[in-house]
C-alpha cells in the first residue's frame, strides 16, 4: 500500500502521529493509498521550521525570488500531463478537466513572476521641510493555506505563488482525500531552487487545521471549502489574531432572458453545471428561465444531457468522471430523489444509472424548483442542474439577490443595456455576461460576497498581494547638523 507522508525542508518526512487516512480511486471505489495525518506536535515542529526559514527568505532579493518562480512556471508547464494524471487518479475528474485546472493554476504562477513590479511603494519628497515620506510592503511571516479536494493543484497555486513571492514561508494543508498533487508540486518547487523550509506540506484532518488556526506563529490563513467550515475557519482564526480569507460555498444562478440565443445558453448551462461532475464552487447550479422561453430551454437542456459521456479518466471518451467519495455521491443523489416530494419535477434522474463500481453519478435535471426546497437552498456540489421559472428579469434579479450565497452569477441576453444594469445591481462577487463560469483571470482577484466569503480580501491577484503583505510608512529627515536644535512641539507639516 502506497504511503503518502509530509514534505518538510524539501524532502518527504514520515508521519509520527500513527494516524492515517484512506485515499480512494473514485473510479473504482478501491483504496489506493494511505496518507499520514499530522499531530499537534508535528504541526508545531513544521511551523517552527518555517519560522526559521522566513528569516533568510524575507531577506532574499526580489530578482532571486522571481528567478525561482520563473523556473517553477517552466517546470509545471513541462510536467502538466503527469500532474493532471495524478489529479485524475485521486480526484476522479477526467484528464481534460485536470489539464484545464492546471492551466488556470499556471496563470497564477505567471502572475506571481511579476510581483516585484507590484511591491513598489510610494515616495513623497519634501513632505515637510527636509522630510521625505515613503511606503513599503513587507511579508507577514509564516502563512498557511487549507485547500479543498476539488482542485488539488490549482487552489494551492492561488495561494502559495503570491505568498512566497511576497517573502513569506508557506504551509499547505491539502485535502486528505487527494493529497498527491501537493507533493508533486512541492518537489517541483524544490527543483526550481526554493530553499528549505519555505514551502511545507502537512497532511491532516481537523487536528492539524485547528492547530494552524490557533498557533501564535502562523500569521494568516487562506481557506477554500464549504460555507460552514469557512465560517468556522474565519471566526477561529481571527479570534486568534490572524488575517483570514475564507472562501465558502455557492449557489450560482444563470439568468436566461427571452432574447438570448437559447442554443448557446443551453450549451453553456450544461457545460458549466456538469463539468468536473459539478464539484466546483463556480458551477452553474440554477438556471433562472423567464417563463416565455422556459419550456424551450428545458427541452434543449434535456436533449443535451444524455449525450454526456460518464466514465473513468482512463477512458479517452469520458467527459465527466465520478464524485470524490461514496458518502458525497449518496448525499448528492439524495437531493434528486427528494425533489419530487418537495414539489419539483425531476426531468432527468441520474441516480438510477449510477455505476456499481466507483463513485459515479449521472447528470440530473430538476425543473420547477423554488426557494424553500432543499435542492435550491443548499449547495449540492454535484452533477445536478435545477431550473427555476421566473416571470421577468426583475424577478430573476431579486431571486439572485435574495439568496444567501453570492459567489458567481451569469446573464444570457443580447441586450447590452440590460446586461450593464444587471452587473450594476446584482449582489454577487463575480459576474458573467454570456459567460457561464466567470472565474477571473490571475491579474484580477477571485471571491464572492455574502455567505460565499468571510474576510475582507479576495484570493490571488492584487488583493492576494495585499493579503500576504502589510504596509509600513517611513518618515525620514537627514538634518543639516548646523541647523539642528531641540524642539519639544508636536511634529507639523507646515
Amino acid at each position: 500500500m502506497q504511503r503518502i507522508s509530509h514534505w518538510v525542508n524539501n524532502k518527504v518526512v514520515a508521519g509520527t502521529s500513527g494516524n492515517v487516512g484512506k485515499v480512494y480511486n473514485p473510479a473504482t471505489g478501491e483504496v489506493q493509498a494511505e496518507v499520514d495525518l499530522a499531530s499537534v506536535a508535528e504541526v508545531d515542529a513544521a511551523v517552527a521550521n518555517a519560522k526559521e526559514a522566513f528569516v533568510t527568505w524575507r531577506a532574499t532579493n526580489l530578482s532571486r525570488r522571481a528567478e525561482i518562480m520563473f523556473r517553477m512556471r517552466e517546470l509545471i508547464d513541462a510536467n502538466r500531463k503527469e500532474l493532471a494524471n495524478i489529479v485524475s487518479l485521486e480526484h476522479g475528474k477526467v484528464p481534460s478537466d485536470a489539464m484545464g485546472e492546471i492551466a488556470r493554476g499556471l496563470e497564477n504562477i505567471e502572475f506571481a513572476c511579476g510581483i516585484p513590479a507590484m511591491l513598489k511603494g510610494g515616495y513623497s519628497e519634501q513632505a515637510s521641510g527636509g522630510v521625505d515620506v515613503y511606503s513599503i510592503r513587507q511579508p507577514l511571516g509564516v502563512v498557511a493555506g487549507i485547500t479543498p479536494f476539488n482542485f488539488p493543484a490549482m487552489v494551492p497555486m492561488w495561494m502559495f505563488a503570491n505568498a512566497i513571492m511576497c517573502g513569506n514561508t508557506f504551509i499547505l494543508k491539502p485535502s486528505e482525500k487527494d493529497p498527491s498533487a501537493a507533493m508533486f508540486v512541492a518537489d517541483l518547487l524544490r527543483q526550481a531552487g526554493l530553499p528549505d523550509g519555505v514551502f511545507t506540506v502537512l497532511h491532516g484532518d481537523k487536528v492539524s487545521v485547528d492547530r494552524l488556526l490557533e498557533h501564535k506563529d502562523v500569521q494568516s490563513i487562506s481557506f477554500v471549502g464549504s460555507t460552514p467550515i469557512a465560517k468556522y475557519v474565519y471566526e477561529t482564526g481571527t479570534k486568534n489574531g490572524k488575517r483570514v480569507q475564507a472562501l465558502g460555498g455557492a449557489k450560482n444562478h444563470m439568468l436566461v432572458l427571452p432574447d438570448a440565443d437559447l442554443d448557446m445558453a443551453a450549451d453553456a448551462a450544461v457545460s458549466a453545471a456538469y463539468g468536473s461532475a459539478g464539484e466546483r464552487c463556480m458551477a452553474v447550479s440554477v438556471v433562472l428561465a423567464v417563463d416565455s422561453i422556459a419550456d424551450a430551454l428545458v427541452d434543449k437542456l434535456s436533449s443535451r444531457i444524455p449525450n454526456i459521456k460518464v466514465g473513468p479518466g482512463t477512458d479517452p471518451a469520458a467527459e465527466m468522471g465520478p464524485l470524490i467519495s461514496r458518502e458525497h455521491r449518496d448525499k448528492v443523489a439524495g437531493f434528486v430523489t427528494n425533489a419530487n416530494a418537495e414539489g419539483a419535477k425531476v426531468v432527468i434522474d441520474g441516480t438510477d444509472q449510477a455505476k456499481d463500481a466507483g463513485f459515479f453519478l449521472n447528470p440530473s435535471l430538476i425543473d420547477n424548483v423554488k426557494p424553500g426546497m432543499k435542492c435550491y437552498d443548499e449547495e449540492i456540489f454535484g452533477p445536478v442542474l435545477t431550473v427555476m421559472r421566473v416571470k421577468s428579469y426583475q424577478e430573476g434579479l431579486d431571486t439572485i439577490n435574495a439568496n444567501q450565497f453570492g459567489n458567481g452569477t451569469a446573464i444570457f441576453t443580447r441586450d447590452g443595456g440590460v446586461a450593464r444594469q444587471f452587473q450594476f445591481d446584482v449582489q454577487v462577487g463575480m459576474v458573467g455576461i454570456n459567460v457561464p463560469i466567470p472565474v477571473p483571470v490571475s491579474y484580477y482577484s477571485f471571491g464572492g460576497w455574502k455567505a460565499s466569503l468571510f474576510g475582507d480580501q479576495h484570493m490571488y491577484g492584487p488583493e492576494g498581494i495585499n493579503f500576504f503583505t502589510r504596509g509600513k510608512v517611513v518618515t525620514s529627515r537627514w538634518p543639516d547638523p548646523r541647523t539642528s536644535s531641540v524642539n519639544l512641539g508636536f511634529p507639523q507639516n507646515r
